[in-house]
This record gives structure tokens, sequence and C-alpha cells, in this order.
């Protein structure tokens, strides 16, 4: 009678899971439905790599007197291949680029000869996947196609134009997938759904999508079962054209991935900021949507360069980056806002990611081994918009405990309010004695002298109050 129970118990528990099973149709109603997993808004820490052809020239100018995406290197085939019109900004950056092809590689040389001459010869993904763990990342985002169309796997859609049939003859894709998931980390690849130059594209957009797009996407989808798939080059049609909808419901019924797997918002003109697991930013560009970032109640994520561009850009210097602890202010800024950071490097053509873009990593990750509690796996508080009041303060909540973030070393002590309790402060990496005081719902903590006028050490600093939260 106890097998039968137990057996009789298995079958009402398989029903139960088959019959909440979700179906999901092609329509943005059913397909906004699905929860977005936890593990993203969990994971708050990403690195996007932009990989390419465009790695081998590398070039794109800079300055004050640049615009944000014509900082862009990943951009030079359009740029050089693409014929002046009436935007005079637009053709004076053109011939920027224009003007330094010629004279580096000779007017005649064509953009599809940089294929010959991309070996990635130092390119080692184990050492690659090493960094971005000790950099505390969660997650890791390739550029499997950009916008040229030159495919980082084996792709039969793109055959003699992929890393595995010319240049480096490696699956990049794969080699970069099996070193990041052995770190423990999640995998995720950028696919671009338009071609600049792509000749079927150009003519017969529905044919495209149907013998090139669609296919090659759930090819990556079938190789390498990714965390994440998130697309780009979506704005000159609608997600009707592209057929994002029956691509979606394909990946959310049919595969492998379809309850762990999550995707942008960019499938259509129409899509950013309204569809997908998680909305995106651009170097803070909202794209005419005022509902991401601080008051948005969907989750999203930051994504930009650790310099102004994200392919590798030789003719970026040193002030073109961002320092360490810019990027974790920027961090603690996007994640108590309730968003993630998806921070760029761009390797050299050889494989190498630039020192300087290594040391920037360690520094952060470092940073994240005394405070990361505060970071992953953490919530937005709810009264996050004392954070106008208190300039420079920040805060995020995991359970009943909050955390203050101090990026201004030169305060000698906050005041917190909308407290219920405060059993206990501590700073984080720190064993000093807190002094705080507690009067009704307001708590003033004075900050330690040895976190005062860090002139050589300027990082943030975290207060964890227990029992805040209660």
């Amino acid at each position: 009678m106890e097998i039968k129970r137990i057996i009789f118990s298995l079958i009402f528990v398989l029903l139960i899971i088959r019959l909440n099973a979700q179906n999901y149709t092609p329509t943005w109603d059913s397909l906004d439905k699905r929860a977005t997993p936890d593990w993203f808004e969990n994971a708050k820490f990403g690195i996007f790599i932009h990989w390419g052809l465009y790695s081998v020239p590398a070039w794109a100018p800079t300055g004050n007197d640049i615009g944000i995406y014509d900082k862009y290197a990943e951009w030079y085939w359009h740029r050089i291949g693409t014929r002046n019109d009436s935007d005079m900004e637009m053709n004076r950056v053109r011939n920027l680029f224009k003007t330094y092809h010629t004279k580096t590689w000779g007017e005649n040389f064509k953009y599809q000869n940089f294929a010959y001459l991309w070996k990635a010869e130092s390119f080692e993904p184990t050492q690659w996947a090493d960094l971005f763990q000790k950099s505390g990342a969660r997650y890791v985002v390739l550029t499997s196609k950009h916008h040229e169309g030159f495919a980082l796997w084996p792709s039969n859609e793109s055959w003699n134009w992929n890393s595995s049939d010319i240049g480096p003859q490696r699956d990049i894709c794969g080699e970069l997938n099996q070193a990041v998931r052995d770190k423990g980390l999640k995998m995720g690849f950028y696919y671009s759904l338009y071609e600049w130059f792509n000749p079927v594209y150009k003519s017969n957009v529905t044919k495209y999508v149907d013998e090139k797009m669609l296919p090659q996407l759930k090819d990556l989808v079938t190789r390498y079962s990714p965390d994440i798939i998130w697309v780009d080059g979506e704005w000159e049609h609608s997600s009707d054209t592209w057929k994002s909808k029956e691509f979606l419901i394909w990946l959310y019924n049919d595969t492998k991935v379809k309850s762990t797997v999550v995707v942008n918002d960019r499938w259509g003109k129409d899509t950013r900021g309204k569809h997908g697991s998680f909305f995106t930013t651009e170097y803070d560009l909202k794209h005419d949507n005022n509902s991401i970032g601080i008051s948005s109640k969907r989750i999203w994520e930051e994504c930009r360069g650790i310099g102004g561009s994200f392919g590798y850009n030789k003719n970026e210097k040193l002030h073109d980056y961002q320092r360490t602890e810019e990027l974790i202010k920027l961090l603690i800024e996007k994640v108590s806002a309730g968003g993630n950071l998806l921070l760029n490097v761009g390797p050299t053509a050889d494989g190498r990611i630039p020192v300087i873009m290594e040391q920037i990593l360690l520094g952060v990750g470092n940073w994240l081994q005394t405070n990361g509690e505060a970071i992953f796996d953490t919530k937005s508080w709810e009264n996050k918009h004392l954070q106008e009041e208190n300039k420079g303060v920040f805060y995020t909540q995991k359970g009943k405990d909050l955390y203050v973030f101090i990026t201004n070393s030169e305060t000698s002590e906050v005041t917190v309010k909308s407290i219920k309790k405060a059993e206990k402060i501590t700073l984080l990496g720190s064993d000093t004695k807190i002094n705080f005081s507690k009067h009704k719902d307001v708590v003033r903590i004075a900050i330690p002298h040895v976190c005062r006028g860090q002139k050589n050490n300027n990082l943030a600093f975290v207060f964890k109050i227990e029992g805040a939260c209660n």
C-alpha cells in the first residue's frame, strides 16, 4: 500500500506540473507573462565582449566633439562603406574614418580582407574566463555576430564568413562558452538581427529572416544552450517583420533552456522598453523611454564600455577609460536602482584583453570580494528615493538587512530615514566599531576616520544595518 501511495503521489505531482506548464503563443501578451528567471536579477554584474573583424583596424575617433555612437570602433565598416548624406556631422565622422582607412590600408583595401588578417593567435579562453571570474562578474555575453555579419562559430548560414572557415579557424563561441561555464559563470550571446551590406537583407528582408536569421539564431541556441540571448540591430523593422514572437515561443516552449534563458528588449523598433525579460540602456541612453532606470518596475540592464567604444579602439588613451573607482560607483548606482551592469571589454585582434582593462576588472573584483554581499542577490530598497536627499549615498536590501553605500569619502556622518530597526551596524570588511544613534525612524551613522579622506583610495565603502527592513 505504501508503494502505491508513493506512486500515486508522484503521478499527481507530475500532472500538476504538466497542467501548470506554460505554453506560450506568438503574442506579446502571452510572452510578457513569462517570469524572468531569478538568476539574472541576482547576478547584477556581467561582462560584455565585442570581438570581430573590426578588431583588426581597431580605430574610431575620440574626443569631446565626437558623439557617443560615433566613437564605436565596431562600426568601422559602416563608416567607410556608406555614402555621404545630408547630415553634416555624420559626414564629418565618416570622412574621419575614410581618411584613416585610406592612409593606413589603402583606398582599394576592402573590409572583407580583414578576415584574412584576423588570426586570434593569442586567444586563450580559459584565461579570459579566469579574469572574468576574478572581476566578480556572474555572467558573460559575447558578440556571436555583429552588424558586419561575420559569425564567431561554424555557422552554415554564414559560409566562409565565420571564424571557423576563415581567419582564426576556431569555434570562438564554443570555446569561450565551455571555459566560462567551467568557471561557474552564466554564458550568453549577442546577436545582430540585421547586417549592413548583406544583399539578401537589402533586397528581401523576409527571405533573409526565414533563410538566414532565424535558422542561425536557432543553431546558436541548439549548439550552446545559452543563458542569455542579447539581440540588437532591430531598429529598421518591427518585431512582426523580424518574426521575433515566433522565435521566442520556440525558445520558451521547445528548447532545453526554456525555463532558464533570458532575453533583452531589442526585438523590433516597437519593443525597446516594452517587451523582453529585461530592458536595456546604453551609456544611459534610454531610447525615448523614460520608464527605464530608477523608476522602472521591470528588471533592466545598463551596458557600456570601459572606454568610449565597445570594440577595441587603439586610438583611445588612458583618459578615455573610466577608473576602477568610477566603475564601482557606476555598479552601485545601477544596482541600487534595481538594474544590472553589463561592462564591455574589447579584446585586441590577436586575442588579448588590454592590460589596462584587465587591471580595472581586477580592481572591481577586489572591491567585490569585500563588499559583494551588498551587491549580489539584493534588491533595490523600497525607499530608494531617499538617495536624492543624501547625495553620494545608495541603498540595497537583502532580506531584513539594509546596505548603505557611501561614495563620498569626505562626509563625516550619514542620516538614513525610514528605518524600523537597527539591531547592529557594521562596516563590511572591517571590525571597526561603528557609532550610531537612532531616534524614531532616523538613524545617524558616524563615519569612522579610517573611511574618510582617502585621497589615494577613493573607493566606496558599505555599512550593513541588520534588521532595518523587518
